[in-house]
């Protein structure tokens, strides 16, 4: 992809996944749509960049958004779409069920392509699958996983010259914050 190309998509997409951000914080259902736009312009990119697993990730991230879409609209109909937690053991199983795919993707990827970093990316990649299972459910802990995968991401995408990337990832991980703050208020207010 010629580097203007490359440039101006991954502004759109950069503009698009961080509006989503926002809205998702704030609970808001118009978050769907940019996130699903920005996904479908980042896969585009990380094509590009050779980065496999994460363009999986991103199309991951597209049927997602139509599936937090449509159960953020049904249980706001219901007037039911709650913020919960998971307990520790279930946290707990899902780590290790994550490792064990990530290594394997990791070193399915090593084997039979020209990935790069593909044990790092399969490692992001696996947990954000979980993480974003995670915020369609509402689940308060999406927020962690989310701020330990975002800072994790900044040196990968640096790494691949998506220095934009890297920014919108550093600028996620402090958002990240701001939705588990957000969030874990909106739970007391729930329990209490």
């Amino acid at each position: 992809m010629e580097p203007s190309t490359a440039l101006v998509v991954e502004v759109l997409a950069t503009a698009a996944n961080l509006v989503f951000v926002i809205l998702l914080i704030r609970e808001r259902i118009v978050c769907w749509p940019f996130g699903i736009a920005g996904s479908l312009l980042s896969i585009y990119l990380f094509i590009d960049a050779r980065l496999y697993s994460e363009a999986f990730l991103y199309l991951f991230y597209v049927l997602f958004g139509i599936w937090g879409w449509v159960r953020w609209h049904r249980r706001l109909e219901e007037d039911d779409n709650p913020v919960s937690r998971w307990r520790y053991l279930v946290h707990g199983c899902a780590i290790i069920i994550c490792s064990a795919l990530a290594v394997a993707v990791g070193y399915g990827a090593w084997h039979f392509t020209d990935a790069e970093r593909p044990f790092f990316d399969a490692f992001t990649t696996l947990f954000s699958f979980l993480a974003t299972y995670l915020e369609v459910a509402k689940v308060l802990e999406a927020w962690v996983y989310w701020i330990v995968i975002n800072v994790a991401s900044i040196w990968l995408y640096h790494d691949r010259s998506l220095d934009i990337y890297a920014l919108l990832i550093g600028l996620y991980a402090v958002l990240s914050v701001w939705g588990y703050i957000s969030w874990r208020r909106a739970w007391l207010a729930q329990v209490s």
